[in-house]
């Protein structure tokens, strides 16, 4: 077996697996996103947070999936930061999404979709996305992603629509202040991160009216926008991929039911699907 890199970026953080024959390791870093980083940037964190990690054999392959990397632009600027490193592997770009496809369906068909920091969907066919709907990104769209619900939990807190118990739970937790929330939102980089974290104060709140409000509808957003938009989605199973679907995969599987949809596969990461893909190529 060739010694290989594997990574999933997402917006929060990037999971890569060293596999060096039977032995895989596994390092966690910051996310990359090619939208928001330069190559210096991508080159400076790599130095780091991975390459230390990685001992001093040669790479034969890197498997790069991430966010952002429809856009040619972003490619060529993560494939220069990779080949800083990695002068004499084989470097392969693919999207988030593929990753979130291969991991969950291997060679077989369905819908696939990311629910994490952002959110997007996909019908597989068992070799290639074949159909994808736009998912816009977090200031017009993501729905069911941890950066639009977490936007409904500070919409709620600004506009002092929590009730006297939930808001005494949220300033507790977050010792913050509405100037505060809006500079993050509007003047600091990254901000959909920042939006996703209060998808916490959601988990620990489950059962609470406004809390379970706040779930349905940002779920219910993503089926109606996305899932309802494939056929194949009668046909096939639904898999979801990404942290916020593992936390909420109750609320997903009732929906499914409801819709009368076949629920398929939750996973937090793609990353152990990758290495079952790639390495039983």
């Amino acid at each position: 077996m060739s010694i290989q890199l594997i990574a999933d970026s997402g917006s929060t953080k990037c999971e890569w697996c060293l596999i060096d024959d039977k032995k895989k390791k596994i390092i966690i870093t910051k996310g990359i996103s090619p939208y928001f980083t330069t190559t210096e940037e991508i080159i400076q964190l790599l130095s780091t947070e991975l390459i230390p990690y990685l001992g001093k054999k040669e790479m034969e392959a890197v498997h790069f999936y991430g966010t952002g990397l429809s856009n040619l632009n972003n490619i060529a600027k993560l494939k220069k930061a990779l080949k800083h490193f990695f002068k004499k592997a084989k470097i392969q770009i693919n999207t988030d999404l593929l990753a979130a496809a291969r991991a969950a369906c291997n060679n077989e068909k369905g819908v696939v979709c990311i629910l994490g920091t952002g959110s997007n969907s996909c019908f597989y066919n068992g070799k290639t996305i074949a159909k994808n709907h736009a998912s816009l990104g977090y200031i017009l769209g993501d729905e069911g992603s941890g950066a639009y619900l977490g936007k409904a939990v500070v919409r709620y807190y600004l506009y002092n629509t929590f009730d006297e118990d939930l808001r005494a739970r949220f300033d507790a937790k977050f010792v913050t202040t509405p100037h505060e929330i809006i500079e993050k939102v509007y003047t600091e980089p990254m901000a959909n991160r920042y939006l996703a974290s209060f998808t916490a104060f959601l988990a620990e709140n489950r059962g609470h009216y406004m809390v379970e409000n706040i779930l349905e509808d940002g779920f219910s957003e993503f089926f109606y926008h996305h899932i309802y938009k494939y056929r194949e989605s009668w046909t096939n199973p639904i898999h979801f991929v990404g942290g916020v679907a593992n936390v909420f995969s109750d609320i997903l599987k009732e929906m499914c039911g409801s819709f009368e949809l076949e629920f398929g596969t939750v996973s937090a990461s793609p990353i152990k699907g990758l290495i079952k893909y790639h390495t039983s190529k």
